[in-house]
């Protein structure tokens, strides 16, 4: 991009400004932050829910592994359609985990009124941790209807039939 300077500008000495700093950056390779947001909300959703015996690397394949330690702005092989099965089984394991863990704290919580899960976690007001199983499961190319019917069916079976209606 062409960047028009003011004439009282042009001759002003000092340090290198913060706009061409900016632009003589690399370009990162969206791809490669997209997978390492996979990889954070995993890694946040197993500390939030305490899931004990997950393994956040054992949920990706070899190339997946190889991309989380090279720079943002390289362009990595990242993990293609075709898919080792155990891998996908991890996966679908992991997210069932998170439903199940998700609907565990919201019962405990509607049912110990003493203090709202918002007042303990602040910073996740208004998150709803079903909807982002389902949201990983598109990116961890797991069925999003397997994720829906398995929170229909913890709903169910923790008395909150109304929930799992809708």
């Amino acid at each position: 991009p062409v960047l028009d300077t003011e004439d009282a500008w042009v001759s002003v000495e000092g340090p290198v400004s913060i706009v061409e700093l900016a632009l003589e950056q690399k370009r990162i390779h969206y791809p490669l932050v997209e997978h390492q947001f996979v990889l954070c909300t995993i890694l946040y959703a197993i500390m939030r829910f305490c899931l004990k015996s997950v393994k956040p690397l054992s949920l990706f394949d070899s190339k997946g592994k190889n991309a989380f330690f090279k720079d943002l702005t390289s362009i990595q092989l990242l993990p293609s359609g075709d898919m080792d099965p155990n891998v996908l089984s991890i996966r679908q394991q992991f997210l069932v985990k998170v439903v199940s863990a998700a609907v565990q704290t919201l019962c405990s919580s509607q049912k110990g009124k003493e203090v709202s899960e918002e007042e303990l976690f602040p910073f996740e007001k208004g998150k709803n941790w079903p909807t982002l199983a389902v949201d990983l499961a598109q990116y961890l190319q797991i069925s999003e209807d397997v994720v829906k019917r398995h929170y229909v069916c913890e709903l169910y079976s923790y008395g909150m039939d109304h929930l799992g209606e809708e």
